[in-house]
């Protein structure tokens, strides 16, 4: 609606709108309500590829098969249109089948598929497509969090591990390198992905993570394993500003060859399957390594955990990338450039490079 010039008056200020949107979200009505005609909630079809456009990689792979599902479901839906009690039944559908794929308790295919409906909610709301009290989304309670069950390999354990991988398979080269990677910088398996030769700094030995959260680390690694990701990159011909973990043909690897691979070791080990191990078995394994022989401190840093939980202290006992650096020359039993002098306490197994 267009109001003449002569009867606006005043432009109300940015405080003044803030206030009032905040008074009309505590009474449950949107702005929409206070001119003319309701405006229609738009369609689920309308409105997860605008979300889609809006979420980092990371996010989208978690939430793509449950987006996936609402517009098979409800494509022609308007987000207004479904209850609570229709959400928390698709929900058991998710647990259902999740459950009939494998998964124990399908209690982490429910958590992400109530994430994406809130998901796509929120960008409504945000928007005054629908009001608060039209969200059902809100009402839907994710799973309890049970405690993670993993814990720290034992160092045979873990060289059996990589001897299986080095032993078998099609492309003993590359799981060795994967293997070895993120045993040296404790990386979640999305940091390894998005790895690029660009992201390699041989001199200082350090190599750029960018893992969820949009975070972003340079952290020290073993000369030799700079000197086989390189070595990686030139014989597959990753392009600089491209992934570096590429199969022999050149094509970038994609988070099935992880599945691949523990499936295979598993074959080898039966206790790895039993128990379920995967890559962040790993990271595991070498931060409670590090916490254990360098302290709290330099394992946060080391995770790069950013805990806004762990108090004031936090801040005045920060490590730092030299101590990095020498962590991971104990670990390996390297000298590290950014190290002067080397240390020497304990050291862990990690994988051969081949």
């Amino acid at each position: 609606m267009t109001v003449p010039s002569s009867l606006s008056g005043p432009s109300p200020s940015a405080e003044t709108v803030a206030a009032a949107r905040l008074l009309l979200s505590q009474m449950g009505i949107a702005p929409t309500d206070l001119i003319g005609d309701p405006i229609l909630a738009p369609t689920f079809a309308e409105v997860i590829p605008l979300v889609r456009a809006t979420l980092t990689p990371g996010t989208l792979r978690t939430y793509n098969t449950h987006f996936h599902r609402l517009l098979n479901e409800w494509g022609d839906r308007r987000l207004d249109e479904p209850a609570q009690h229709e959400l928390t039944a698709m929900a058991e559908q998710v647990k259902v089948g999740a459950q009939a794929g494998g998964s124990r308790s399908g209690r982490g295919a429910v958590e992400n598929f109530v994430g994406a409906a809130r998901c796509v909610y929120r960008f409504a709301e945000e928007r005054c497509w629908i009001r608060p009290a039209d969200n059902p989304a809100r009402k839907v309670s994710k799973p309890a969090r049970r405690s993670a069950g993993r814990y720290a390999i034992p160092p045979q354990q873990l060289a059996d591990i990589n001897t299986a991988a080095a032993s078998t398979g099609d492309d003993p080269e590359l799981d060795c390198l994967i293997l070895r990677l993120h045993t040296e910088t404790a990386c979640r398996r999305g940091g390894a992905l998005s790895v690029r030769p660009a992201d390699l700094d041989p001199d200082q030995c350090l190599i750029r993570l960018r893992e969820k959260g949009d975070t972003e680390r340079w952290q020290p690694v073993s000369p030799t394993l700079m000197r086989h990701m390189l070595q990686h990159a030139r014989d597959r011909k990753a392009p600089q500003s491209g992934q570096l973990l590429r199969y022999r043909n050149g094509k970038p690897i994609t988070s099935r060859r992880y599945d691949h691979l523990w499936a295979r070791i598993g074959e080898e080990l039966p206790w790895v399957a039993v128990q379920g191990i995967t890559i962040h078995w790993l990271r595991h394994t070498t931060l409670t390594w590090v916490e254990r022989n360098f302290g709290f401190a330099v394992a946060r840093y080391f995770a790069s955990h950013e805990d806004k939980k762990s108090g004031t202290t936090a801040t005045y006992v920060k490590s730092n990338l030299p101590e990095i650096a020498a962590v991971v020359a104990v670990m390996t039993g390297e000298p590290h450039p950014l190290v002067p002098a080397f240390p020497s306490p304990p050291r862990i197994t990690a994988a051969p490079a081949r």
